[in-house]
């Protein structure tokens, strides 16, 4: 039987350096002096500091365009709220998500048991999927139909096995 896993992961360390060239970008642009601007990481959150929410739009863009530089996908981040701060200033958390959670697994599962290609199974394991059947070239197909498709989450394929 050949198998392969569907998971969804996050190169943390790329996120870290992201985060530090976005920091050092904002410390030295023109556009963000004197206000208060600041990109900060946590375990899973990147937070997301300003004195107004159009600066707070300019961070986050700033903080995009060092993620995509760094092949790290946007699929992977959630914003949360713009919500006051101290003073004047706004603040946003930016939550990482890495692995695929079970509402997710669900999801995958019923579209690659409504693809009806005869002899696939999926089933989860914990944050991953794991895609199963007898035919390499079924599995395949069902590779090539997940990338297609958008499931708000970046979607890796790995441990192909014959």
């Amino acid at each position: 039987m050949a198998s392969f896993d569907v998971i969804s992961e996050i190169d943390m360390q790329e996120v870290r350096n992201a985060v530090d060239q976005a920091a050092r970008e904002v410390g030295t642009r023109y556009d963000f002096k004197d206000t208060g601007s600041e990109i900060t990481l946590n375990d899973t959150a990147i937070s997301l500091l300003s004195s107004s929410e159009d600066r707070l739009n300019a961070l986050r863009q700033v903080l995009e365009e060092k993620l995509v530089k760094r092949k790290v996908s946007l699929k992977a981040l959630s914003y949360g709220e713009v919500e006051d701060a101290a003073g004047t200033s706004v603040r946003q958390a930016v939550v990482i998500q890495a692995g695929i959670s079970s509402d997710k697994a669900k999801e995958l599962n019923k579209f690659i048991k409504g693809l009806g290609i005869k002899g696939v199974q999926s089933q989860t394991q914990g944050e991953q999927v794991r895609v199963i059947s007898k035919k390499r070239d079924h599995l395949q197909t069902v590779i090539s139909k997940l990338k297609e498709v958008d499931f708000d989450l970046p979607l890796q394929f790995e441990n192909f096995r014959d």
